[in-house]
C-alpha cells in the first residue's frame, strides 16, 4: 500500500521490527520518525534510511516526552496518520526467581510506553478524525509464556487495551490494530536479562524458526493495510491463539514443554 504523504512514529525503531518498519514505510513514502531510548543508535539508522526518516531520542517511560513527540511531529508536518508503539524488554526468569523491581521495570515499558503513546496518539488522531495505532504486543499476549511472565502480563494488557481503544476510535475515525507475533529477529533477545539462566543457551533453545525483522514488517503492514483488529503470524502462532481459543487446555503442552526446557538451563536452584 503506497503511504506517500502520510506520517509515522515508530517507537524502538534502533533496530529490530521498528527499523524494519522505518525501511519499509520510508519505501512506501511515507515520512517516518524513528525513536528509542539508544540516541546514537537511532540517528544512524535513520542516516541509512534517507532524507524521508529521522532519528529522535526517547524513552517511552516519560509520557511528557511522548506526549512532546506527538506534539513536534504535527507541528512540523500538521498531521500524524500512523503511531506505532513498538518499544519493549523482556526479562526472562522463573517467577520465583524475579523480583517487583523486574516486574515494575516491564511493566514501565511493555505497558505504560504503549499507554504513553496511545493517549498522545489517539487524542491527535481523535482531533484530526483519521489515524491508526499499531500496537506491537505477542503471541504471548494471546497465550500462556511460563519463564516470562511479567512480558506475558504486559502483553496480555497491550492486547485488551488495543481492542477496548479500537471500539471507542470507531466513531472517531481512529483505527487500533494489535500485532502478536512469534519470535522475531530482533535486539530483545541479546539485550534483556536473563535471570538464572544464561542468555545464549536460552536463544539457541528457541523452538521454533525466526522470523526475519523485515518479513515481520511487510506482514504487519500488510494486516494495517487491512485494518485487522489482531495481526497473528507466522502459521505456528495462528496455530496457538486457535487452540487457546478453542480450549485452553489444548496449548497447555506447549507451555509445559517449554517450562521443562527452561528448567534444564537453570544456573542453580
Amino acid at each position: 500500500m503506497n503511504r506517500r504523504g502520510e506520517v509515522a512514529i515508530v517507537t524502538g525503531g534502533a533496530s529490530g521490527i521498528g527499523l524494519a518498519l522505518g525501511r519499509a514505510l520510508a519505501a512506501r513514502g511515507a515520512t517516518v520518525i524513528l525513536a528509542d531510548i539508544d540516541q546514537a543508535g537511532v540517528e544512524a539508522a535513520a542516516a541509512r534510511l534517507g532524507e524521508r526518516v529521522s532519528g529522535v531520542a526517547l524513552d517511552v517511560t516519560d509520557a511528557a516526552a511522548v506526549a512532546a513527540l506527538v506534539a513536534d511531529t504535527v507541528a512540523a508536518h500538521g498531521q500524524l496518520d500512523l503511531m506505532f508503539n513498538n518499544a519493549g524488554i523482556a526479562i526472562s526468569g522463573e517467577a520465583r526467581d524475579i523480583g517487583v523491581e523486574h516486574w515494575r521495570r516491564v511493566v514501565e515499558v511493555n505497558l505504560m510506553g504503549v499507554v504513553h503513546g496511545c493517549d498522545a496518539a489517539y487524542k491527535q488522531m481523535a482531533r484530526q478524525g483519521r489515524g491508526h495505532i499499531v500496537n506491537i504486543a505477542s503471541l504471548a499476549g494471546l497465550v500462556p509464556f511460563p519463564t516470562n511472565a511479567s512480558y506475558c502480563a504486559t502483553k496480555h494488557a497491550v492486547v485488551g487495551l488495543s481492542q477496548s481503544l479500537r471500539v471507542e476510535g470507531e466513531g472517531l475515525g481512529v483505527k487500533v490494530s494489535v500485532v502478536c507475533p512469534g519470535f522475531i529477529a530482533t535486539n530483545i533477545f541479546n539485550a534483556s536479562q536473563a535471570i538464572n539462566v544464561d542468555q545464549q543457551r536460552l536463544v539457541d533453545n528457541i523452538p521454533f524458526a525466526i522470523v526475519p525483522a523485515d518479513e515481520a514488517a511487510r506482514r504487519i503492514l500488510a494486516g494495517v493495510a487491512r485494518n485487522r483488529a489482531v495481526i497473528v503470524f507466522p502459521a505456528y502462532a495462528r496455530v496457538f491463539w486457535w487452540l487457546q481459543r478453542l480450549h485452553r487446555a489444548l496449548a497447555l503442552p506447549l507451555a509445559r514443554g517449554m517450562m521443562r526446557d527452561f528448567r534444564k538451563l537453570r544456573l542453580k536452584d
